[in-house]
């Protein structure tokens, strides 16, 4: 088992920057996946972006490759989302999930919430134009 705590979500302008982190506790010796996932209001659960345990691949969506980037502090159990010049669209609540490595056996379920087992409360992240 792990737990996932999201920070850092706010109310910026669009254009600005802000990052997300992810802390986890509980079982986190387990080589896990951590993604970020986002819904906004009215819409389905979206992907984001994931990184593999070791950090070495990572995965964006199109809509946010170039502007958010995601890495990993194993030492301190945390998984970050920087995103920079964040626009109106990027509106919505966003979730840290987790899922056992050993569980994405093809590239398109790092994609897929369904693959990953644990998930945060979420985060809101608001942009203004």
């Amino acid at each position: 088992q792990v737990q996932l705590v999201e920070s850092g979500g706010g109310t910026v302008q669009a254009g600005d920057s802000l990052r997300l982190s992810c802390a986890a506790s509980g079982s986190t010796s387990i080589p896990y996946v951590v993604g970020w996932f986002r819904q906004a209001p009215g819409k389905e659960r979206e992907f984001v972006a994931t990184i593999t345990w070791r950090g070495g691949t990572t995965f964006y969506a199109d809509s946010v490759k170039g502007r958010f980037t995601i890495s990993r502090d194993n030492a301190k159990n945390t998984v970050y989302l920087q995103m920079n010049s964040l626009k109106p669209e990027d509106t919505a609540v966003y979730y840290c999930a987790a899922g056992l490595g050993v569980a994405f056996y093809s590239t398109n379920l790092y994609y897929r919430a369904e693959a990953y087992n644990y998930w945060g409360q979420g985060t809101q992240v608001t942009v203004s134009s």
